[in-house]
């Protein structure tokens, strides 16, 4: 006998936990799906599936309308999917500060002399365009890989290229100004 979400629901909260597993059954498959959809990454997406199921079940008290569980779920699936992301970013950040070395940021002009100039900008850029930057120029990812390891579009990254490029334009033509101010 197939039960109703409501029924399973109402049963683990009186007692009978076990009757959490027809959900999992239920719905696992559909909700590794949307995560794959959400992630883009079928083993990220598996474990995020797991995750969500564990919260589910722990805060299933919470649930107010049973017969809602399933867009319930849903909502716990777009929490753990944007916490995957957040990760993702985080670890490719940390593995682009290993790979880079500690003068990263201080870049070189003709006749390899430091351009502090250039250097400044890039340490003042805010940390999406100055991100996008280092992993693809002291990285040497292409901007695919960078979207993969950001968990962004490739339109994205391309944009923040862009308005790095920009800003660092303006900042040096910012200092360029001043200084022939100063002369």
């Amino acid at each position: 006998m197939h039960k109703a979400d409501e029924e399973l629901v109402r049963l683990c909260l009186e007692g009978s936990p076990e009757m959490f597993r027809h959900l999992v059954l239920r719905y696992e498959v559909s909700l590794t799906k949307y995560l794959i959809g959400r992630l883009d990454n079928e083993d990220e997406a598996a474990e995020a599936a797991q995750e969500t199921m564990v919260r589910a079940y722990f805060t299933l008290p919470k649930l107010r309308k049973a017969d809602r569980f399933y867009p319930w779920l849903l909502g716990i699936a777009d929490r753990v999917a944007r916490e995957v992301r957040r990760e993702r970013r985080r670890r490719a950040v940390q593995l682009d500060a290993r790979l880079i070395p500690d003068q990263a940021c201080t870049v070189t002009g003709p006749g390899n002399e430091p351009d502090w100039d250039l250097s400044r900008a890039m340490a003042e850029l805010p940390e999406p365009y100055k991100q996008v930057i280092l992993m693809r120029f002291y990285g040497g990812q292409s901007c695919a890989e960078i979207g993969r390891n950001l968990g962004v579009s490739l339109g994205t990254v391309t944009s923040r290229l862009s308005r790095a490029y920009a800003l660092l334009r303006e900042a040096l033509s910012i200092h360029e100004q001043d200084v022939e101010a100063r002369s």
